[in-house]
């Protein structure tokens, strides 16, 4: 506090190649770390108010948080990843693995400027927190907050995964868990007269768009596997037609495979139309964006809930495969998921007609009258 109020920093050498940089302003003072020819600012000053080890930093701490901002990799050059630079590579890195840039794009628009420009290395799991629970403050549903943060965790992990430097992962790991039920408002299950009404009102809208829409319906996948759908990924068979439709790439697997899901007659016709003329790796349908913006009027004139989205489609395939009784683990390798995600979130339809039919011819009925045969308890133990 004895120092003069000006622009330029003060610094100070506080290990080889790395500086301690504090700006000395008319209301708190700020830390940064100098290192390589960057500086990057990373707390305030506990020049008015006690430090707590996290925005605000006493001298010990910020020289603590300078090493290890600049020193966990002495061969990396370059200034710390923030936030803003994450979400760019995270974006590149969707449509290298022809992913939904959507994700990064919508992520951009709910970050704030200062966690846009907060170093990765110095993120802490009550600030991501805090930042997504203002998200459901702004009255964001908080399956919306959830998908939202579940988008800049894999921005982070990518950035961890980059730079070396960045060990906290814990702080979103932690700070971003998965809201209590924010899911539910998502698996919207829809009646079959539903889906077929909301089939068939997507074709008035445009034909391409009705016959993409058509294909979620009737195969329950995902929209970023249906685009990536090429012409020769229709098996037109006169009597067992059925698509070879490509698992996604969620989770750590990278690797792409194929696996052949049934459709109707009707369908194929359709299919067979829309591939006329296209090369045989050529995509069977152009890129869409924002599909459920495109849904919504759809949706409007049904009069259905907002809540209604394309990805009610899979929901209700799933429901009716199970309802059919069609085993779990084939309901589950046909929708490109696990047993293990079928039984936590669709449990409820499990146990429904097949199986209730089985587990009834299993009753006693205690009306009957015993059979002189039956040997009794009392003697059997003797």
């Amino acid at each position: 506090m004895k120092l003069a109020t000006r622009r330029k920093p003060y610094t100070a050498l506080i290990a080889p190649g790395i500086f301690l940089a504090y700006r000395r302003n008319a209301g708190p003072g700020t830390w940064s770390v100098k290192c390589h020819g960057w500086l990057k600012r990373f707390g305030l000053a506990d020049d008015h108010e006690d430090a707590n080890g996290e925005s605000v930093l006493s001298y010990w701490q910020a020289l603590d948080k300078a090493k290890a901002l600049a020193r966990a990799d002495e061969t990396n050059t370059e200034r710390p990843i923030i936030v803003a630079d994450a979400v760019d590579t995270y974006e590149t890195d969707l449509e290298t693995r022809g992913g939904r840039k959507y994700n990064a794009t919508q992520l951009r628009l709910h970050l704030t400027d200062a966690l846009k420009s907060k170093a990765v290395a110095l993120l802490t799991e009550r600030e991501l927190r805090d930042w997504r629970a203002g998200l459901v403050k702004k009255e964001l549903k908080p399956s919306s907050a959830d998908r939202i943060g579940r988008s800049l965790k894999a921005a982070l992990a990518l950035a961890a995964r980059n730079d070396k430097r960045i060990t906290n992962a814990a702080a979103w790991k932690n700070g971003l868990k998965k809201l209590p039920d924010s899911e539910v408002a998502r698996n919207v299950i829809l009646p079959d007269q539903t889906v077929a009404a909301l089939v068939s009102g997507s074709y008035d809208e445009d034909r391409d768009f009705g016959l993409l829409i058509d294909v979620l319906a009737e195969t329950g996948a995902r929209e970023s596997q249906v685009f990536r759908l090429a012409s020769a990924d229709l098996q037109d068979h006169l009597t067992a037609p059925r698509l070879m439709m490509p698992t996604s790439r969620k989770g750590k697997a990278r690797k792409i495979e194929y696996r052949p899901l049934p459709i109707s007659a009707r369908l194929a016709k359709a299919l067979r139309q829309q591939a006329s003329g296209r090369a045989a790796h050529a995509p069977l349908f152009d890129k869409m964006w924002n599909l459920a913006t495109l849904f919504s009027p759809v949706v409007a004139r049904l009069e259905l809930g907002p809540e209604v989205t394309p990805y009610a489609l899979r929901h209700s395939s799933i429901v009716r495969q199970l309802l059919k009784g069609v085993p779990t683990r084939v309901v589950a390798a046909h929708h490109d998921t696990s047993v293990a995600m079928i039984e936590r979130n669709y449990s409820r339809f499990i146990i429904g007609d097949p199986s209730e039919a089985l587990t009834r011819a299993t009753l006693l009925d205690w009306a009957t009258p015993a059979s002189p045969e039956v040997i009794p308890l009392a003697r059997l133990a003797s």
